[in-house]
């Protein structure tokens, strides 16, 4: 089974040098990498040249967004299976043959896995990584989600449902897009937390913060298209998706603050979303030992409200400004 590694590049130059390093030592005989230089206005292009025959670049002049650029790429590719990952994570060398083994059976259209990270001396690197692997724990091996940064599709599974909805432009929302219409179509996605990518992990919280802030606006589209999915998938749950709607109300509702008989009922409201936040955290400290995960608890204070910012921005733009759109050919 030949399985093409695709990896969506935009002045990716910082890393798509340890990116490429880290697939040419991966550990399966029978693959191609496919790096798609996606309008970048660094030397990302330059870089990938240098590797000569053992990377195919396709180069594109405009910049599409991570969704066109997966799908040039594995229309550009000859696999049976097409191994996605990012310009910013390094999959470990046994990665393709564990994927390799899920698709023996036939049903399965879709496979994932875990992270690794490749900055742990980060505190923030740190909480973002122990929260998704702890999310990732608790994950069966049949799912409905799987991650862009970790995931192989069959490629037939691909052509039936078009690839990634192009009119996804920012990485967001377009790989649950696309694992919902994979398993709608009739195929199983199943999650193997053996298959391991390391991934550089955001390490300026306003970085952070604004990326979640973009989680907001798309998930709003992604939801108008996929309604029957708003009670959240296996990877984030209901108590996400009700985060950043309890942030917008507590936003909306702090003049309450100064109506004596309100304040009351505004701090117990408050209080439940402290509450809520601590839930992950604490059993994280609990699992590992220690005080740093806690830190978790005001990260995610801040990225409930961040998402709530992208919540009112989605609703203007996908429910007043227009309409969401279906996967083109």
């Amino acid at each position: 089974m030949k399985i093409s590694v695709i990896i969506p590049a935009y002045n990716s130059a910082a890393t798509i040098g340890k990116a490429l390093d880290a697939c040419l030592r991966i550990g399966y005989p029978d693959k191609e990498i496919i790096v798609v230089d996606d309008g970048s206005s660094d030397h990302t292009a330059e870089i990938v040249r240098a590797y000569g025959s053992g990377v195919t670049l396709v180069q594109r002049q405009a910049n599409g967004g991570p969704a066109s650029a997966r799908n040039a790429g594995w229309r550009a590719s000859s696999g049976e299976v097409c191994f996605f990952t990012d310009s910013d994570c390094l999959p470990q060398p046994d990665v393709l043959s564990v994927f390799a083994a899920q698709f023996a059976d036939a049903e399965v259209g879709g496979a994932g896995g875990t992270y690794g990270i490749a900055n742990p001396e980060i505190l923030l690197a740190r909480l973002i990584h122990e929260e998704i692997v702890f999310r990732h724990s608790s994950m069966q091996k049949q799912v409905d989600f799987l991650g862009s940064f970790n995931c192989a599709y069959r490629r037939s599974a691909l052509e039936q449902a078009k690839g990634f909805n192009e009119e996804y432009k920012t990485a967001s929302g377009e790989d649950n897009d696309l694992s919902y219409r994979v398993r709608k179509a009739g195929w199983k996605l199943v999650f193997d937390r053996r298959a391991v990518v390391a991934h550089f992990h955001e390490t300026s919280l306003r970085q952070y913060l604004r990326r979640q802030a973009n989680h907001g606006v798309w998930r709003v589209k992604l939801y108008m298209e996929h309604k029957d999915m708003m009670k959240g998938d296996k990877y984030a749950g209901l108590t996400d998706l009700v985060q950043p709607p309890l942030a917008l109300l507590l936003a909306m509702g702090s003049p309450l603050l100064f109506i004596g008989g309100a304040r009351l009922a505004y701090g117990a409201a408050f209080a439940i979303y402290v509450l809520l936040l601590l839930d992950i955290p604490a059993r994280i400290a609990a699992r590992k030992g220690g005080v740093e995960p806690l830190f978790l608890a005001p990260l995610a204070f801040l990225r409930g409200f961040s998402r709530a910012y992208g919540l009112v921005r989605g609703l203007l733009r996908f429910r007043l400004g227009g309409k969401a759109g279906t996967p083109k050919p």
